[in-house]
């Protein structure tokens, strides 16, 4: 990565982080200026270079459904930030992400990282071409780009809530917007792997399970504070995870029984395990029954604050962010996503 490009990553960063102006209603009149068509946000890298190499087909059917849009393409590390940001000051309301996970992460930072528009005024819809493919789970919204686009067309939206966490890298306090899971500790060691090999251009859809295998010789659980809405606890941790919707890791459910509408966080605490516990209840992360685990406790709340003794990583969304001391706050309502009307909206 370039001096220019490191430089535009660590900026974007110390935006002035504003969180979202207090809405009564849930709707309101835009300026009269807002442009109808859609901003096509593609990042060309998602997927290992899937959506540069399928855009031609996904331009093709967005203009063969009605579309009325533009592309612009990241060419860096939170520059679909940077993008969204530019876009609105032309009167841009409608955002598709077209990319992972991390593309959307990145859109839904544009949008709150500027305190001019209320964020309800502003649509997020997603053609999904990443290896996770988690926040499109929560949703029923099928991988196929036809099905997807034509679930654009449908217009059918809901209001999620957005988390915002606190945390540290190389001893500054940094923070970022999330819409889906955080992950620390365990999680978040296995994300910084999986994020290291996709960046050396390694990449399937089983790329997560190998890291989280391989992780497990290395890794050691940290004693870990957590206050939860005023409530402490200390417990030796192997992983934690913060919902705001159901999956991770590639179709992971460590948070299977969080709600995208309903005010809190999903807390999934697993204490420490034994390495074969760990390999043997893997399945447990996919079939949902992880919160069954004897050594498995989970919470809800609005407010989350995590210390530990050593350095606990973290993930959310999954980009890879810093450590520990970490602080959530949970937005609520202050998203408007484009939704599977068919599935009836989150799962």
């Amino acid at each position: 990565m370039g001096i220019n490009a490191c430089l535009s990553c660590v900026l974007i960063f110390f935006l002035p982080l504003h969180l979202p102006k207090k809405q009564d209603n849930d709707t309101f009149q835009l300026a009269n200026y807002q442009k109808k068509e859609w901003l096509a946000v593609v990042n060309p890298n998602a997927g290992i270079g899937k959506a540069g190499r399928d855009w031609g087909k996904i331009s093709g059917l967005l203009e063969k459904h009605g579309f009325a849009y533009r592309a612009v393409f990241t060419e860096r590390p939170m520059h679909a930030c940077e993008l969204v940001l530019e876009s609105m000051a032309e009167g841009y309301r409608n955002f598709i992400a077209v990319g992972g996970d991390g593309t959307m992460n990145e859109v839904v930072n544009g949008i709150f990282r500027q305190k001019e528009w209320p964020t309800k005024g502003f649509t997020v819809g997603m053609i999904s071409v990443g290896t996770g493919n988690d926040w499109v789970r929560t949703y029923n919204i099928p991988t196929n780009y036809e099905q997807s686009v034509l679930i654009l067309k449908q217009h059918e939206t809901m209001l999620q809530d957005v988390g915002i966490v606190r945390y540290y890298n190389n001893n500054r306090q940094l923070s970022r917007f999330f819409v889906n899971v955080a992950g620390l500790g365990f999680d978040g060691l296995v994300a910084k792997k999986t994020n290291a090999d996709k960046t050396r251009g390694r990449g399937n859809p089983f790329l997560y399970l190998v890291n989280l295998v391989g992780s497990l010789f290395s890794y050691k659980s940290c004693q870990t504070k957590l206050i939860i809405d005023g409530i402490e606890l200390t417990e030796k941790v192997f992983s934690i995870g913060v919902g705001i919707g159901k999956y991770n890791g590639g179709g992971m459910k460590q948070t299977p029984d969080a709600k995208t509408d309903d005010g809190l966080f999903d807390l999934t605490m697993i204490k420490d395990l034994s390495k074969w516990s760990v390999i043997t209840n893997v399945r447990r992360l996919y079939d949902g029954t992880i919160k069954k685990h004897k050594r498995v406790e989970s919470f809800t709340g609005k407010t989350i604050r995590i210390e530990c003794e050593s350095p606990l990583l973290l993930e959310a969304d999954g980009e890879s962010l810093g450590h520990a001391p970490i602080a959530f706050e949970i937005l609520p309502r202050s998203l408007r996503v484009v939704v599977n009307a068919d599935k009836g909206g989150s799962a």
